[in-house]
């Protein structure tokens, strides 16, 4: 979802790097959904970037492996890389016990 093209404003923004459709990308992604609409239901957009099909932006987003998550807002900024399967682990690194509903 593009958050310029509806003029909403979320409170969360995550961009996920994958490279095509692989498992472990699709169980990145299948993974952040579920953890962001049980704590962040409403609050948040996914960005979804292939780095097979804009190879640039690894270098320039210093993307080191994939699948890669990067929160952008709230900052400070953070990283999780993998397919986001351990749930704690995601949720103490997005911070996101002090944002639960």
């Amino acid at each position: 979802m593009d958050i310029r093209a509806t003029g909403k404003k979320y409170k969360w923004i995550m961009v996920l790097y994958i490279a095509g459709h692989t498992p472990r990308c699709i169980a990145a992604l299948s993974n952040l959904k579920k953890i962001c609409d049980e704590y962040l239901p409403g609050q948040y957009t996914i960005e979804i970037i292939d780095l097979l099909k804009q190879p640039a932006l690894a270098k320039e987003h210093q993307i080191l492996a994939i699948p890669t998550l990067i929160r952008k807002l709230p900052q400070p900024i953070r990283k999780a890389i993998g397919d986001l399967s351990n749930k704690e682990r995601i949720i103490s690194g997005l911070e996101l016990r002090y944002h639960e509903k």
